[in-house]
């Protein structure tokens, strides 16, 4: 299977781009606007038909190229259909599977950055993308967007940390230069999850934290409700 991990600079979002070369079938996790030439030249360059852009959340903090690519290359969108994302083709549900040549993700739930927050893992279970729920060494924030902090700590234990201790986890953003990390690290080392930490110790984090809003948030959430397309067409 290929995998390639894209950076957007401005906003430390990683897009990832799954493929299964045989087949020449492709799905892209968490498309950035900003990014869509970027996308479109390397699918184009390896000849790669992108069947789905896949969304791990309704993010606050860029916009999804989800119909910019819709439109250059027939994909089709798809996310968690609790979202409440308009334009989608595809809502997405725990359980789902989103098959590439002879490859597939399942879809879990993991709600509690957003009501909708999905991970994709891949049909081996040697990697899963988490966005925002699990971050390297830390964790997505709960106050905002149906955020719960109890929802996200249950979401994490049950649906991330279940998974095999090697089993890499590849996050939504990064801000530290920090790429990937596994189940068994995030389990001994992350500050609000790891070690010993209870529920009850990790909603007193959470709730303390006092964090100023996402920059973009009034910008991006509607955009991303929308799945990108322009509240105007002629944008």
């Amino acid at each position: 299977m290929f995998l390639r991990q894209l950076f957007d600079l401005q906003t430390g979002t990683y897009t990832y781009l799954l493929a299964d070369m045989d087949a020449g079938e492709a799905v892209l996790i968490d498309p950035v606007y900003e990014q869509a030439r970027r996308d479109a030249a390397l699918l184009s360059e390896l000849g790669l038909k992108l069947l789905y852009t896949l969304e791990t959340h309704v993010h606050a903090d860029h916009i999804t190229s989800a119909w910019l690519l819709h439109k250059s290359t027939g994909s089709k969108i798809a996310l968690s259909g609790d979202g409440g994302a308009e334009g989608l083709h595809r809502p997405l549900a725990h359980g789902d599977k989103i098959e590439f040549g002879k490859r597939f993700l399942m879809v879990r739930a993991t709600p509690g950055h957003t009501k909708g927050c999905l991970t994709f893992v891949l049909d081996t279970e040697e990697m899963a993308f988490t966005g925002d729920c699990l971050l390297i060494r830390g964790c997505g924030r709960t106050d905002f967007q149906g955020g719960d902090a109890a929802e996200m700590y249950h979401s994490i234990q049950t649906q991330i940390f279940t998974l095999p201790e090697n089993c890499l986890l590849y996050p939504g953003h990064d801000y530290k230069g920090l790429t990937a990390t596994c189940v068994a690290e995030e389990k001994a080392f992350n500050p609000r999850l790891g070690g010993a930490n209870t529920q009850a110790e990790f909603i007193a984090i959470m709730n303390g934290l006092n964090l100023a809003p996402p920059a973009r948030i009034d910008v991006a959430v509607p955009g991303n409700l929308r799945c990108g397309k322009p509240e105007k067409l002629g944008q």
